[in-house]
């Protein structure tokens, strides 16, 4: 999968940038009241979450597989089958990512990049049929 969009870790800032959208990511997760739903369904102590999020985005990203290092493949949609994924939790996930993205990352070609690229697979996560 790293592949797909393999050069954008070095250009999002490596390490540090990376890490600093997760945060942002989680924290407006955290916060804002449209996103309360998604927000029940992770842990109280998001630390784990964004972690995680953290480290299977560096490989997904062109960096290193810090994920698949630690947890082996990432199976990413089998790993979210028991959380009910519909199209509302799917746009309250891209939401604030987009918010994070778009706070972070000020080259419109990455901008846009990361935006189709994560729109593309929180598509794919979708588990359940809308209600």
């Amino acid at each position: 999968m790293t592949d797909l969009i393999n050069p954008h870790y070095d250009l999002i800032g490596g390490e540090t940038g990376l890490r600093q959208l997760v945060d942002r990511f989680y924290d407006l997760m955290d916060t804002q009241p449209e996103t309360w739903e998604l927000r029940k369904l992770h842990p109280q102590d998001l630390q784990s979450s964004r972690d995680k999020l953290f480290m299977f985005l560096s490989g997904w990203l062109g960096g290193p597989p810090l994920y698949e290092n630690i947890y082996g493949h990432p199976r990413l949609r089998a790993r979210h089958l028991p959380f009910p994924i519909d199209s509302n939790m799917r746009d309250q996930w891209l939401m604030c990512m987009n918010q994070a993205i778009d706070e972070q990352i000020t080259d419109l070609p990455l901008n846009r990049a990361l935006k189709m690229a994560f729109a593309r697979t929180a598509d794919h996560m979708r588990n359940r049929e809308d209600t």
